[in-house]
């Protein structure tokens, strides 16, 4: 059985192009999405998966210094690209993460993916509703759930996003992992605008560097330097799923 932890990445993005290359610290936002997950338990392999685009190389050559193994497809059709990413590795289950989330915790990444396992659950998240910071999301599905979405969807929407055929098939099973501390729900940890970027500088000035925080440790920084909190907060925005 491969669990395979895919993060999808691009050098494209509308509002902040070749955002995964910028540094934070002394490594790219790239670099710091696929050790953390490389770091999940329960997973086995780390792919990245990238457009056929020859403008995403520079991607893929990080992606390959941070050990994780490069799978290319469809730019659009992102659905088609994780299967294809999957197959590549003879997946059994697939965890989904995105590259502009450089905090993905690897402890809750590996509870979702053990009580996907628990439940025996096609689909699990922990976003379904969200409870944690927005940044912190992860998803984990079987490859025949995988299979059926990318066989099943045919919306734009839904070939562009990955799993929102997944989340409301009403044959597909989904358990949801939460968290009490939904205080954090609302906090912004993702990396989109510029001033997504100036939060994280800021929060990696301020952390140890020669550690992996959990996402806990993070949320007791921000909370006590409300200073930090406020650099993105005009791109906060209700969540509900």
């Amino acid at each position: 059985m491969t669990v395979a932890i895919i993060v999808q990445a691009r050098m494209h993005s509308t509002r902040l192009p070749g955002k995964v290359l910028r540094k934070l610290g002394t490594a790219t936002v790239l670099h710091h999405v696929l050790t953390r997950c490389a770091a999940i338990p329960g997973s086995d392999v780390v792919v990245c998966a990238i457009p056929e685009n020859a403008d995403c190389d520079p991607i893929a050559e990080e992606a390959a210094s941070a050990g994780a193994v490069i799978a290319r497809g469809s730019e659009s059709d992102v659905l088609g690209r994780y299967h294809k990413a999957a197959l590549a590795v003879s997946a059994d289950t697939i965890m989904r993460v995105t590259s502009d989330c450089p905090l993905i915790d690897p402890a809750v990444c590996g509870q979702v993916l053990a009580l996907r396992k628990q439940e025996n659950a096609d689909y699990a998240s922990n976003n379904m509703p969200p409870s944690f910071p927005h940044g912190l999301d992860c998803e984990a599905f079987t490859i025949k759930s995988l299979a059926n979405a990318a066989q099943s969807a045919s919306e734009a929407h839904d070939r562009e996003h990955v799993t929102p055929w997944l989340r409301r098939d009403t044959n597909v099973r989904r358990a949801n992992l939460s968290t009490p501390c939904k205080e954090f729900s609302g906090q912004r940890w993702t990396l989109d605008f510029p001033e997504d970027y100036d939060f994280f500088q800021a929060v990696w000035a301020a952390m140890d560097q020669s550690a992996t925080p959990s996402w806990e440790t993070v949320a007791a920084l921000v909370a006590s330097r409300p200073e930090i909190a406020s650099l993105n907060a005009m791109h906060r925005q209700a969540r509900t799923s």
